[in-house]
């Protein structure tokens, strides 16, 4: 947006040069009879301003439109030299603020998200972080994308080319959480992957590819998530037709809205000695929150639908709860403080 804006600064300031140009060429030939050539050369001296001897004196009716040709010129050039000089300042101030933002970037932020390209698919994560206050980075070549960052919220930008190394370090990949490519071409997020998975071992990756073939390849890489979109977009309108209600009841999940309700895991590793091996019941979070636990995933990753009140939370478990933002976040400090 800003170099469209620039461009069209110039294009206008050039277009009055070339104006005033026209006007001078065409007043010195009317005025005293000049040809093509001699009128073209008074009119570029005047505006120049280098005071080069006329062709032949000029008349007072020369003389009058010398002056008017002078005062034109003058606002017209000074008009084109501003719009350059304000683009090359405000270039410098920009790579200036961009490399401190980078680096508070790279020096702060822990457990944010960095997202990889900002397609369709990168933007629509970015919203979706944005609604659930998750702290994110956006890695994209495109330096006219922050207008469209503008309502959301903890999101950052890196200009830049994610399969880069020194890209990513930039964007934080050693105190990331997770990490979300979403670049059209299946070998970038590959390299992008292995990078990432080498910087960070402990990163949570999710991909988007485009094949069967791709996505095979992106497990073997150590992707924890792989997104084929074509294929969740079909499968998204299949449950439209089969199960609409579910799936309007599912979209209404989320924390949109005035009074948002949705559906959040929660890691059960931090838990206060108190509350280790405690019973769901016992701790009492749909009494003291409001909030209902739905599921559960023992530590040895089997899941359990609808846990009875007796099922006890420990290390290395996580639930996963229904509720406001408020009831959710209140659920929260129980587990944290006891």
């Amino acid at each position: 947006m800003r170099r469209n804006l620039y461009n069209t600064r110039l294009f206008m300031a050039m277009l009055f040069i070339l104006l005033v140009i026209a006007i001078g060429i065409t007043g010195y030939h009317f005025i005293e009879g000049y040809q093509f050539v001699d009128a073209l050369y008074m009119t570029m001296i005047t505006i120049s301003t280098v005071g080069f001897r006329e062709v032949q004196p000029l008349s007072a009716g020369g003389k009058i439109f010398t002056v008017f040709l002078v005062m034109i010129s003058l606002g017209t050039v000074a008009y084109a030299v501003t719009v350059v000089s304000t683009h090359f300042v405000e270039a410098q101030m920009r790579y200036f603020l961009k490399g401190t933002r980078e680096r508070k970037i790279s020096k702060r932020m822990k457990n944010h998200v960095i997202i990889c390209g900002f397609g369709r698919n990168g933007l629509q994560s970015a919203r979706e972080l944005s609604l659930r206050s998750e702290p994110c980075v956006i890695i994209d070549k495109n330096q006219d994308i922050s207008e469209q960052l503008k309502e959301m919220e903890n999101v950052s930008v890196i200009i830049g080319d994610a399969t880069e190394d020194e890209v990513l370090i930039r964007a934080g990949i050693k105190n990331a959480s997770a990490l979300i490519t979403t670049l059209p071409i299946d070998a970038d997020n590959l390299y992008i992957t292995l990078t990432s998975r080498f910087m960070n071992p402990e990163l949570k990756i999710i991909s988007r590819a485009s094949s069967e073939a791709s996505e095979r390849k992106l497990q073997m890489a150590g992707v924890d998530s792989v997104v084929m979109p074509e294929k969740v977009g079909g499968s998204h309108m299949a449950r439209l037709v089969a199960r609409p209600d579910v799936v309007e009841f599912l979209e209404h999940l989320s924390y949109k809205g005035e009074n948002p309700t949705n559906i959040e895991e929660i890691n059960c590793d931090d838990l206060p000695e108190n509350m280790e091996a405690k019973t769901i019941y016992e701790i009492g979070i749909r009494r003291e929150t409001g909030a209902n636990i739905i599921g559960y995933k023992a530590p040895d990753g089997s899941y359990i639908l609808n846990p009875s009140p007796d099922s006890k939370v420990i290390p290395g478990s996580k639930i996963f709860v229904l509720g406001t933002k408020e009831q959710i976040d209140a659920m929260k400090s129980i587990l944290k403080k006891g």
